[in-house]
């Protein structure tokens, strides 16, 4: 199938977890979190949008500057599923849409590339698996553009994929920075699981 890919980061949380600014923190090679994950995104899809809330200035700039188009989204604070909503909004009719989140920065380009090969090769559904675990990104081809539309609280799309079980193609992979998201600052010390 040919189409475009459009990569939305989703980087609008709260992070209270984290107690900081979590997106801006650096990770080992002083990279902030948020742009070592669009810097794995980006090679893997025509474009990038990244999704975050308008007092995140300095975050906006960073991923501007990494090549991402910004969205602010002042309702982010109503979850997850808000915000995606509002991304695929913004993204064209035609695109198939890779959902990533900006606190997952070990997730290698390969590993994306997978995804948005299942999908050009026909699949509507994709993601990595890691050792059986479901991970991210995950793909979905343009006709599910109207359900994540509706999306909204704290769900995402969980929903959508649980109903379409026999539509995803799960994809094996010894990637293991599909699992790893950083909530806390101990998980940027224990680096992936």
């Amino acid at each position: 199938m040919s189409f475009r890919s459009c990569g939305l980061l989703l980087a609008a949380g709260s992070a209270q977890r984290f107690g900081s600014q979590k997106l801006m923190h650096p990770t080992d090679d002083g990279t902030p979190i948020a742009v070592a994950a669009l810097r794995n995104l980006r090679p893997a899809v025509d474009r990038v949008i990244a999704v975050v809330r308008p007092a995140e200035g300095a975050l906006a700039r960073a991923l501007r500057d990494d090549g991402a188009d910004i969205l602010f989204f002042a309702e982010a604070h109503k979850g997850m599923g808000n915000t995606l909503a509002y991304g695929v909004a913004h993204t064209d009719e035609d695109e198939a849409l890779i959902i990533a989140l900006a606190d997952m920065p070990g997730i290698a380009p390969e590993t994306i590339h997978d995804v948005v090969k299942a999908l050009r090769s026909g699949s509507l559904l994709a993601r990595p698996c890691y050792n059986g675990q479901p991970g991210h990104p995950v793909g979905f081809a343009p006709r599910f553009r109207p359900a994540l539309m509706e999306l909204s609280g704290d769900s995402g799309a969980k929903a959508i994929l649980d109903s379409n079980l026999n539509s995803l193609n799960s994809i094996n992979t010894h990637d293991s920075g599909v699992l790893w998201d950083v909530d806390r600052p101990d998980d940027l010390i224990r680096q992936r699981p």
